[in-house]
């Protein structure tokens, strides 16, 4: 984006020098010529934190920078910030001030980059401010605490939020505009935190914002990913992916804590002391150093934290004999070994290198965390430690499989490092720890090479092998071993360790089992007597055949040749042929196993998802352990998304409910229901909407160079590419509406079909090649539709490139048709398709996760839905495998238009062939594409026929506006801190 230039007028304060820092301050001075700003040392009074939400000091004006005594400079401070209100004078000195002392960039220019980083320095201060005061007062009281493990949080851009959340957005608008800048302009500069990539790092967020605004004590614990996952880039080839270069201008927000760091190793070797306590020595060692994030509350002055991990090598790593020898790259090894940890967000993991970094990530994660969690607690308890109050004042919750080495690293510290028993470790770790399940997906129930993880970490599987053994023991309690059959599969399908045979004393008793379940004494006897004169029988008729065997054996060789096309030979060498010898299966570590043993709570994130959590994944665990398993319906927070991403939507609901408290009791939203049908209300409804549309437009067309009507429907797919999403799903339905297009009339087409904009956008994972091929051909569909003069307006395609937080952020609010149409059974929740209904765009989806619960409460008259339901999917499948599928008629006009070159000369059979076939690994349509084709096509017609009725059409997008107040993260984190966290809120005086 151009640099804004500050321009002179008469009414305005003339720069010395244009767009410098010179020049800024001058202007900045001038604003409130008998202020200044000045420094206060890091060991200014903890009074001067509590006392105001805002960092920025005023004193007198001089014309040179004097010291001033440190005692008087400390009381003049507390009583400017006791007293301080901040306004657009007061703001623009503090970002002249950050421009000045904090600067990251030369003074000789002060462009938009050099404005947000001033201005995003001086939002935190008042941030900082905050985050001491409320962590004081958490250490004064000593409160629980949660602790939110998450390989990703997926935050998008600070500083509208952040000064939304402040109540500062005016002031800091009217200060820049000051400065000549606008807000908008300002905020655009600043790039999306490269922390996560779909929904689990979105979920992650939305939780941490809930929990600061709802006071609830609480930090997020993640790592630092210097490159995040990757940068999408869309060429003629499809998606290309460069490294994210998020953190090339530096960090703002972050504060980098260099005296907190922890040691994290990896191999080396597990002896027992003379003590009998087990020592894990050798190996390689890293530093995990502390980066924090402040995530200020809505209204309130609790400021929590996003504590970030960053990996590196002690000094002495640094080989300087090797460097000065000229081996280079052999003095840097130990250092680039321990950086690169943290350098990308899911390593491919194709290779064993990919596997031993993935593993590394998610132990450092885990041990760093875990570390400070008990540094923290030993701090708060002071002198005398009770270990066994841990649970009572810790809660650790896992966002998916990713930390479950939380449990054994737990274990370990407790028993090596602390002192502790086993049964006082396993008993504390499993009251402190629980598990949020995201997936039911197979690949991604997490199984880690039992060898690798033996390598990597090898007292950690000692302990997972003790916590296997106990939960074998559990097992036998549970279901006796007089039926042999029962209790092998259950420990076929419970046990943690995968292929690994059962230890000794086990094995005896299933051994035994079976042995218990003999046929009673009379029948065998009866048996073997039979068995002896069948044997006698046998034989007598051997003996006499003998005889003419010499004589047969050459014609039954010639007749079996000739039945076979086969000769004496070659039956020769297939009695000295031997069977191959099955290969062993892996030995794996089960993670989701783990999880649900170790951890005292498992739920999942929608109602039909923690059914078939209950009565699928985890079945055995839960008739063990009912007690265990919860559902937690996942929610967003409805300040990102709706309050600060859409003012103008946001303003109309104020303005029809009576009041803005719908931000913090989304209940409230509720009573838009009464007005649905009201003319004015519709009429600002449709204005707002087609207004976010405009700037969508304008988007795409910088992004994409195509031109998009803001009067067309905009059809809207983004999320992770991935096949159960079933993006495929939608571009052949594109597809067919733009062959049906093609077979008419203009006449025709302007009768039969409404206008849209079909609007993709989603990162395919850099190794799964079906999904970058699909996006390869939502280009390649787009590309030929949107040059195509006869369709014009009625149809166009667009491939958001590099999705992410911003992109939705404009995305959402303009939307009026999304899609969420993955297979059922097959989506955990989902969290987009909650925050396009909270900003009154109607979903067209199946019955899977979150859908279910939308479309109960936005009416089911306000959601299109298609295709078979979760119960079905196991029996469509098993129909498939059996030859009995017939593909609809139309399914197969759409696979032949694309195999015709319409699109291209890219060849789509690789693709095309996944849904075809009956069997076979990438076949056989395993997503029920094709069976659910003619079910979407005809819903796809109701959205149609709804869209031509504007008035209808605004009615059904107030009531999914009305209808989302169920689904705000703060009704989510109220049900985790009350259900399994068991914190209270705690609200700073």
């Amino acid at each position: 984006m151009a640099s804004t230039t500050m321009r002179f007028s008469a009414s305005s304060t003339a720069f010395p020098r244009r767009n410098s820092v010179a020049g800024f301050i001058a202007v900045a001075s001038r604003s409130s010529s008998k202020s200044r700003l000045r420094f206060i040392g890091r060991n200014a009074n903890l009074s001067l934190r509590r006392s105001s939400s805002f960092s920025v000091l005023k004193c007198m004006s001089g014309s040179e920078h004097k010291l001033q005594d440190p005692v008087a400079q400390q009381q003049e401070a507390t009583t400017s910030l006791s007293s301080f209100m901040p306004d657009a004078s007061s703001i623009a000195l503090s970002i002249k001030y950050h421009a000045e002392f904090t600067p990251l960039f030369s003074p000789e220019n002060f462009d938009l980059p050099q404005a947000f980083f001033a201005t995003a320095q001086s939002v935190r201060d008042a941030l900082l401010i905050n985050w001491n005061a409320t962590y004081d007062y958490y250490e004064k009281l000593n409160v629980k605490q949660a602790y939110y493990l998450s390989m990703e949080f997926l935050q998008g851009r600070a500083l509208l939020n952040a000064i939304g959340n402040l109540e500062l957005t005016g002031p800091y608008a009217e200060a820049l505009s000051k400065l000549g800048y606008k807000l908008e302009n300002v905020a655009y500069q600043e790039p999306d935190a490269a922390l996560g990539n779909g929904g689990l790092g979105r979920l992650a967020s939305c939780f941490l914002d809930s929990l600061a605004t709802l006071n609830y004590p609480a930090w997020g614990y993640g790592l630092r990913y210097k490159y995040g996952l990757f940068k999408q880039r869309i060429t003629k080839e499809g998606q290309e992916e460069v490294a994210e270069d998020w953190l090339e201008m530096g960090n703002p927000w972050e504060i980098i804590r260099n005296d907190v760091s922890y040691p994290v190793k990896f191999y080396g070797k597990v002896v027992e002391g003379s003590d009998g306590k087990k020592h894990w020595i050798g190996g390689e060692d890293i530093k995990a150093v502390a980066h924090d994030v402040p995530i200020p509350g809505y209204k309130t002055k609790t400021t929590i934290n996003l504590r970030l991990w960053s990996t590196k090598a002690a000094s002495e790593e640094f080989d300087l004999y090797a460097f000065n020898a000229g081996r280079h790259t052999e003095a840097l090894e130990a250092l680039a070994n321990a950086e690169k940890i943290c350098y990308i967000l899911y390593p491919g993991d194709e290779s064993m290198e990919g596997k031993i970094l993935r593993l590394k990530q998610q132990y450092t994660l885990c041990s760093a965390s875990l570390q400070d969690i008990i540094a923290r607690f030993e701090r708060r308890s002071g002198a005398n430690v009770n270990w066994e109050e841990f649970p009572e004042k810790v809660a650790v919750q896992m966002n998916d499989t990713h930390p479950t080495l939380c449990i054994p690293e737990l274990m370990r510290i407790l028993i090596d490092v602390k002192g502790l028993s086993w049964k006082d470790a396993w008993n504390i770790t499993q009251r402190t720890v629980a598990y949020t399940n995201h997936t039911v997906l197979p690949e991604a129930l997490e199984k880690w090479s039992l060898d690798l993880m033996q390598k990597l970490l090898p007292r950690h599987i000692e302990i997972i092998e003790m916590i296997d053994e106990e939960l074998i023991r559990t097992i036998i309690a549970e279901y006796g071993s007089t039926d042999s059959g029962l209790l092998e599969n259950k420990l076929k399908e419970m046990r943690i360790l995968e292929n690994v045979e059962l230890p000794a004393e086990f094995a005896d008793i299933l051994v035994k089992s079976k042995e218990a379940v003999d046929i009673p004494s009379e029948e065998l006897q009866n048996s073997e007597q039979v068995e002896e004169e069948q044997v006698e029988e046998e034989e007598e008729e051997e003996e006499e055949e003998e005889e003419d065997d010499d004589d047969n054996d050459d014609e039954v060789a010639e007749a079996i040749a000739k039945k076979n096309g086969t000769d004496e030979s070659s039956i020769e060498d297939k009695k000295e042929e031997l069977p191959e010898p099955v290969p062993e299966p892996p030995k794996l570590v089960r993670m989701a196993n783990l999880c649900v043993v170790g951890g005292h709570a498992v739920n999942g994130v929608a109602g039909i998802h923690s059914k078939i959590v209950k009565d699928e994944v985890f079945n055995a665990f839960y008739k063990l352990w009912p007690e265990k398993f919860q559902n937690k319906t996942n929610g967003v927070t409805p300040r990102r998304w709706i309050r600060f991403c859409n003012p103008d939507l946001s303003k109309i609901i104020t303005e029809w409910i009576g009041t803005e408290d719908w931000v913090l009791n989304t209940e409230k939203l509720a009573e838009l229901q009464k007005f649905v049908d009201n003319e004015d209300l519709q009429v600002q409804w449709r204005e707002a909407k087609r207004s976010n549309k405009v700037k969508v437009a304008a988007f795409i067309r910088e992004k994409t160079g195509y031109s998009v009507s803001p009067d067309a429907m905009f059809d809207i797919q983004v999320k992770r590419i991935h096949e159960y999403k079933r993006q495929l799903l939608n571009i052949l339905g594109i597809v067919y509406r733009y062959k049906k297009m093609k077979e008419m009339s203009a006449a025709e087409r302007k009768a039969n079909f409404v206008p849209r904009v079909c609007i993709f956008g989603g990162k395919a994972f850099a190794t799964y090649v079906q999904a970058k091929r699909i996006v390869k051909f939502i280009t390649d569909v787009g590309a030929t539709v949107n040059h195509d003069p006869e369709i014009g307006d009625l149809l166009k395609v667009v491939f958001v490139p590099d999705y992410n937080v911003s992109v939705a952020e404009m995305l959402i609010p303009a939307s009026e048709l999304s899609q969420h149409i993955s297979t059922a059974g097959m989506e955990a929740s989902g969290t987009s398709n909650m925050k396009f209904a909270m900003n009154g765009c109607i979903l067209i989806g199946t019955l899977d996760g979150a859908n279910v619960e939308i479309r109960e409460e936005v009416g089911a008259d306000n959601f299109f839905l298609f295709g078979a339901k979760a119960h079905e999917i196991a029996g469509l499948r098993k129909e498939r495998a059996e030859g009995k599928f017939v593909p609809d008629p139309q399914f197969e006009e759409v696979k032949e238009f694309v195999r015709s070159g319409v699109f291209g000369s890219y060849n789509y059979d690789e693709l095309l062939g996944s849904l075809e076939g009956n069997e076979g690994f990438g076949r056989a349509d395993y997503f029920l594409v094709g069976k659910d084709f003619p079910s979407y096509i005809e819903c796809q017609e109701k959205v149609d026929e709804a869209y031509r009725d504007q008035k209808k059409w605004t009615r059904m997008s107030i009531s999914n506006t009305a209808g989302s107040y169920k689904f705000s993260s703060d009704r989510t984190i109220h049900e985790y801190a009350r259900e399994i966290w068991n914190i209270e809120p705690v609200k700073l005086p």
